[in-house]
């Protein structure tokens, strides 16, 4: 995006308060991302993201109960998933909120379709090489985390890698350099 000019910005913030609101409704009004943004941060309530968490932890929890017919349709479901936690945290800045999702999307997975993570071979791969690698960029946006939220993610993270390590996908967690699980549940993982 390119930066006004200095001449630029003196002009517009010389406007009538008025016209400025205006010219402002009118750019906000063309960007959706940014719209929504606003909306969240200056109309929804206290509430407002607790509640958009509880919708998102329903989503994650359903869709990966059911039967699939393929580890492909499973994979179609994660990927569409994991577009919306993403785009919860790019419009309210919840970036703990995705990674608990996020954990918790995978964890379900192992939890609830065993069959197709057992083992791996050609159909299987792609999936478990989802998984292998969303499991690496939630700990990845873990570590950013304070040290505090460590704590609380750790039981989590520790059940997914035994999960994880313990399934086929094992061969391609070692490639990727993930940690084994910590000792202790409370423990955050340490790559050895």
């Amino acid at each position: 995006m390119p930066a006004l000019s200095p001449a630029l910005r003196q002009a517009l913030l010389a406007l009538p308060p008025r016209e400025k609101d205006q010219l402002l409704a009118r750019l906000v009004a063309q960007d959706a991302v940014l719209t929504e943004q606003l909306a969240f941060r200056l109309l929804e309530g206290d509430d407002a993201l607790a509640q958009r968490r509880a919708a998102l932890q329903t989503w994650v929890d359903d869709p990966v109960r059911g039967f699939h017919q393929t580890p492909n349709d499973l994979l179609v479901i994660l990927r569409q998933l994991q577009a919306r936690l993403a785009y919860h945290g790019k419009i309210t800045g919840d970036a703990r909120g995705e990674i608990e999702l996020s954990l918790r999307l995978l964890l379900n997975v192992f939890r609830q379709q065993p069959g197709l993570v057992a083992r791996l071979h050609g159909p299987t791969q792609p999936l478990l090489q989802h998984l292998v690698r969303r499991t690496q960029l939630a700990l990845q946006a873990a570590h950013k985390l304070h040290e505090d939220y460590h704590l609380e993610l750790a039981p989590a993270t520790n059940a997914l890698l035994a999960h994880l390590w313990q399934s086929g996908a094992a061969p391609l967690a070692r490639e990727a350099g993930l940690p084994q699980p910590a000792a202790e549940a409370s423990e955050w993982p340490v790559k050895s």
